[in-house]
């Protein structure tokens, strides 16, 4: 098969998904390459708090891949992808269209995790998404507005709880982020700051359970505690319900009930509906249902399909973090491009830089190589520079990296003056 006759279809449009479409325009890949998803807009997730407390805008966090990829040669298709057909080879979309490819990239991520839990999905808000960010931050000040306005005591503290529920690295980060957004919010009203009441629930009795940032675990604790709200920290609560402005959970075998007007589900991930129903066996899945990939990314059993991402795993797991799908996605790109040349695959090597985490608006913690941790404003600002590397493209990467530097400097001019 002549390299003119290739044709890449990659499935996803998260870190894996673009970053390998951008790689293989780079390096030069022969093939045509056609890039799904159902959203319009790149989600830059690490950045969403930014975005959220209005220090990045839409434009910055969450840019139109039209935008991303002009000038690479990569097809956009903006579809729903209903059904992966692996033996044959093809990709059937909403619309009614479908895609043949003679490589695929699998890189659909994972969705929110309600575990079963009733009226979780309801009455809760995710934050995965820039859309995500909008309906929080919208009801956030609503809530605010009315609370300001009310003088039944019971019921502004109501509307002045907010129960982040999950405390992984998103939920603590997005707790961090909340405890100095929303005083500044409130007193912007007229409202005690100090009635305000943000609780962070966790099953597990310690934050950051089984996660790459554990060794941040003390540092967030200190942080979550050092605002001017500081966060209330349940932890040991195993949540069994949501309902309207209610969160049932039990706690030390006790039934109890938190009255909070908003709910975010920060708790956990679930496999893409999309890789669940892939006919991919049991014993080529982890205890999630994610499947196998090998050394080289390449899907067990299916050696035209490459995946990266937290749809799939390796049999020695990496974390799901920016930086492993972005080395990922140069792993695959790398790979596709010595196929296309009858060379064969390489195993991807992943180097782990260290993990970040933010601490409110203005401080974070890094913890270099394993080996160093840096925190407050020196790591605020070792995070925005690291994640403001990653942006999908140069242009992109310079005209944030330049905004971002600009606002820092007039934010600390302003607190000079």
């Amino acid at each position: 098969m002549s390299q003119s006759t290739l044709r890449t279809a990659i499935v996803g449009s998260g870190f894996t998904g673009l970053f390998t479409a951008l790689y293989l325009s780079h390096l030069g890949y022969k093939g045509q390459i056609i890039l799904i998803d159902r959203s319009e807009r790149f989600v830059f997730k690490p950045l969403l708090f930014e975005f959220l407390n209005g220090q990045m805008d839409a434009n910055q966090v969450w840019p139109q891949y039209e935008e991303l990829l002009q000038g690479s040669g990569v097809t956009f298709v903006q579809d729903t992808v209903e059904q992966i057909d692996l033996a044959g080879r093809k990709i059937e979309l909403a619309s009614g269209l479908h895609y043949t490819y003679t490589h695929l990239v699998l890189a659909v991520g994972s969705t929110v995790g309600y575990f079963g839990t009733p009226g979780a999905e309801a009455y809760s808000f995710p934050f995965r998404s820039g859309l995500d960010v909008l309906a929080l931050r919208q009801h956030l000040r609503q809530s605010l507005q009315r609370a300001s306005q009310i003088e039944d005591s019971q019921l502004r503290q109501k509307l002045l709880t907010i129960a982040v529920i999950g405390a992984g690295p998103t939920g603590v980060e997005l707790a961090n982020t909340l405890a100095d957004l929303l005083p500044n919010w409130y007193a912007t009203l007229g409202g005690n700051p100090h009635e305000i009441r943000l609780v962070l629930m966790n099953r597990s009795q310690n934050i950051l359970s089984g996660d790459v940032n554990a060794c941040l675990r003390e540092t967030a604790y200190a942080a979550l505690q050092k605002h001017v709200v500081p966060v209330d920290l349940l932890t040991g609560a195993a949540v069994t319900a949501l309902d309207s402005g209610k969160v049932e959970y039990t706690r030390a075998n006790q039934p109890a009930m938190l009255e909070a007007e908003t709910m975010i589900w920060t708790a956990g991930t679930a496999i893409n509906p999309l890789v669940k129903k892939l006919p991919i066996p049991d014993e080529q899945r982890d205890k999630q249902g994610r499947p196998f990939v090998t050394p080289a990314l390449n899907l067990v059993g299916y050696p035209e399909v490459f995946a990266g991402g937290d749809c799939v795993t390796l049999l020695k797991p990496e974390p799901a973090l920016a930086q492993v799908a972005y080395q990922q996605a140069k792993a695959i790109a790398r790979n596709l491009v010595a196929v296309s040349v009858g060379e064969k695959p390489k195993a991807s090597r992943i180097f782990l830089r260290g993990t970040l985490m933010k601490l409110g608006t203005q401080e974070a913690a890094a913890e270099i190589f394993n080996k160093h941790e840096v925190k407050g404003r020196i790591g605020h600002a070792i995070r925005q520079l690291t994640y403001l590397e990653m942006l999908p493209t140069p242009v992109h990467n310079l005209k944030v990296t330049t905004e971002w530097l600009s606002e820092e400097v007039f934010h600390h001019a302003k607190n000079l003056v």
